[in-house]
């Protein structure tokens, strides 16, 4: 299984040498926790190629931080978003950035 698809893409912009595209800092408020939320959401992220982790919060919401190329990022929010999630997704905060790269595969804490 391969977590890391590589850099076969080109930089979006002439300074993010050496970043690899987009992320996503998402914020998923419902019922989400003791659901398996965390672990779906690691695997959705494994299987498009991110980087990154997931966490419980404790206000009951969970943080999502993925991180790889812009289209695949996207369908991770869609995802997200889309109702297929364990539990029960009432809102998602997101926003989008370039990324850190400071994340090797991805986590869930």
């Amino acid at each position: 299984m391969g977590r890391h698809a590589g850099p076969a893409q080109e930089s979006p912009e002439p300074g993010n040498a050496g970043q690899e595209g987009v992320r996503l800092d998402a914020r998923v408020h419902g019922m989400v926790q003791a659901v398996g939320f965390r672990y779906w959401t690691m695997g959705q992220a494994e299987e498009l190629g991110l980087s990154g982790e997931v966490r419980n919060l404790d206000d009951g919401s969970v943080s999502v931080v993925a991180e790889g190329p812009e289209p695949k990022v996207r369908q991770l929010l869609e995802w997200l978003n889309s109702g297929r999630t364990p539990g029960r997704v009432d809102n998602v905060d997101a926003s989008m950035s370039a990324a850190s790269g400071e994340f090797r595969g991805f986590r869930a804490h």
